[in-house]
């Protein structure tokens, strides 16, 4: 067995690194740094209590992006270093989060042990390569983010850090090959084993949904379907489910194969950056060369957030969670028993609150952070949640889940046609969305993205917006001067969320302006970009109407989008005539 030494390092803080919403997000020129990496490794080693790291198991993966690779080998010699007994890596270096979450959740050593949390090396939806974004977050025992009294406890050591631990002379373990590798160490045998990235999350899928309905569906000739990985971990997932177990042609696959830059594109699933499927699915500026399938999916870099698509046909993701809470018990077999309740971040739309209102069922308004929804899910009160900026998810994991939701969107599918996919008309994405809205109502609803924006001149924008808030008349006044078909602001505030659960508060989370006839205006400083600031603005107005649900949406938005852009000054304090992205 091969013998390894621990070594103590000197060391000293290293500005910025500050968890987002979902981990510490940098440019991998930053990462490379000396310490940098070995620096928050160790802070978030000494974060956790002592027998969560002394003896346990922990997962190392990621989505593959580059620099994974060599963080992988690091954090598996600080672990050794650290006294952890067990290190479990995804083939190649690759699980998606929600296959990291199923992983700590579901997956068992030989003697019995579980995991007790897991480095997921990420940046999500940003981009990858030598000279793009690198991330890492770390999970707890429940499979979720870590919750913020650890996050604040791993910043406040960053910035006192003094040492770390090392196992220098550890070999690097080759993650290619499945197996396991033993060595002896200061505190006994450490392990590393390598493991087939797919097998344990496709169980889950499968004892969540009916892949007998699925297949039958996917195998249709009246139903067509495509997905694309955009290059990141959701292709070997993809693969395996759509085409090895519900047999999809392979051609229905675009971009799966994962690459540490992915492709040189931006894994972000949404309507400028999945280009390819977006043309495909006959919603880009040319007409596409054949007729476009039924069905269009995509998911990130790290396979937890998702789009929808139906033939020519965008499926926002705010209405997409409402959908799939209103067809969950019907459709999806793990939800046959009733839903506990569901949830959304502040920012997504209100059409949750009304299907929420119309089933009977609980409901909560969480600010942005899947770690929220943990909570919620912990204590049983919450089945279905999810985030206008394509996250969807339940308790099967403490993750949003890309996947899940696609499988969750065909479900829906295969149950509305269980009795036409040999006969009448295939009941459509489109139709199931527009009937969606005759019951519930339609919330019209856009977000404009303005990335790498000076940190300065964002936290003077939202400051701006805050001073607004003193005086309701006198911004009444002013938007009466812009439109004078807009209703009054009868509410605003910058919202604030007491978790039900344990207690604890969470401040300045976006600050909302509320109209008389129901319409909203949210903005919010993003947590997920790795350098400058995101400022995110929504814009969202309520259509019970139904000879008014059919508009398009950025037509009807026009006049309340005008209003928010001169309310917050947006081009004065930005500089910026347009935003980056548009959803």
């Amino acid at each position: 067995m091969v013998m390894f030494t621990v070594t103590r390092k000197e060391t000293s803080p290293i500005d910025s690194q500050k968890p987002g919403t979902s981990g510490l997000r940098k440019k991998v020129t930053v990462f490379k740094q000396p310490n940098y990496l070995h620096n928050f490794v160790q802070a978030t080693f000494n974060a956790l209590p002592g027998e969560q790291v002394k003896g346990v198991t922990l997962v190392v993966s990621g989505d593959g992006r580059y620099f994974s690779k060599d963080a992988i080998q690091i954090i598996i010699k600080m672990a050794a270093a650290n006294g952890v007994k067990r290190i479990w890596v995804g083939q190649n270096g690759l699980l998606s989060t929600p296959a990291v979450s199923c992983i700590i959740r579901e997956r068992y050593a030989a003697d019995g042990a579980k995991a007790s949390g897991g480095f997921i090396l990420t940046a999500s939806h940003n981009p990858g390569g030598p000279h793009e974004d690198f991330g890492i977050k770390y999970n707890m025992g429940n499979g979720g983010p870590a919750p913020e009294a650890i996050t604040d406890k791993i910043y406040a050591n960053t910035k006192t850090i003094k040492e770390y631990f090392i196992s220098e002379d550890l070999v690097d373990v080759d993650i290619s090959v499945l197996g396991v590798s033993s060595f002896q160490g200061p505190e006994g045998t450490f392990e590393v084993e390598v493991f087939d990235s797919t097998t344990d999350y496709v169980k889950l899928m499968k004892s969540i949904f009916d892949f007998e309905s699925l297949r039958k569906l996917l195998s249709s000739p009246k139903f067509t379907f495509c997905f694309d990985g955009l290059h990141g971990v959701a292709g070997p997932y993809a693969k395996r489910i759509f085409v090895e177990e519900l047999s999809a042609h392979e051609r229905s696959l675009l971009n799966c194969v994962p690459k540490e830059d992915f492709g040189g594109g931006h894994p972000d699933p949404n309507l400028t950056y999945a280009k390819e499927l977006v043309a495909r699915m006959g919603l880009g500026k040319e007409a596409p060369k054949d007729e476009p399938p039924e069905f269009g999916a995509a998911a990130d870099g790290d396979a937890d957030r998702n789009m929808i698509l139906g033939k020519r046909f965008f499926v926002t993701p705010s209405d997409s969670v409402a959908i799939i809470a209103a067809n969950a018990v019907q459709a999806i077999p793990y939800f046959s028993s009733g839903l506990k309740g569901v949830a959304r971040s502040m920012p997504t739309s209100a059409a949750l609150d009304v299907v929420a209102r119309d089933l009977n069922l609980k409901f909560f308004e969480v600010p942005t952070g899947w770690k929220f929804f943990g909570n919620l899910m912990d204590a049983g009160l919450c089945s279905i949640c999810g985030e206008e900026s394509f996250g969807t998810g339940s308790d099967h994991i403490r993750e949003k889940d890309g996947i899940w939701a696609v499988l969750a969107w065909l479900s829906i599918i295969a149950y509305r046609n269980k009795d036409s996919l040999d006969g009448r008309k295939l009941v459509s994405v489109e139709d199931i969305v527009r009937q969606h809205w005759a019951t519930y109502g339609r919330h019209y609803y856009t977000r404009y993205d303005y990335e790498n924006v000076d940190a300065g001149a964002a936290k003077d924008l939202m400051a701006h917006l805050v001073k607004l808030q003193a005086s309701l008349p006198d911004v009444n006044k002013f938007i009466k001067g812009i439109r004078s078909d807009v209703s009054n602001i009868v509410q605003a505030d910058e919202f604030e969320y007491k978790d039900p659960v344990d207690g604890s508060v969470s401040k300045h989370q976006g600050i909302r302006y509320f109209f008389e006839d129901g319409s909203r205006l949210v903005f919010r400083l993003s947590g997920t970009g790795s350098e400058g600031a995101t400022i995110r603005l929504y814009i969202e107005q309520y259509e019970k109407d139904s000879s008014k649900i059919g508009r398009d949406s950025q037509k009807a938005l026009a006049t309340l989008v005008e209003v928010a852009l001169k309310l917050s000054k947006m081009q004065e304090f930005t500089g910026r005539s347009a935003p980056t992205v548009i959803t």
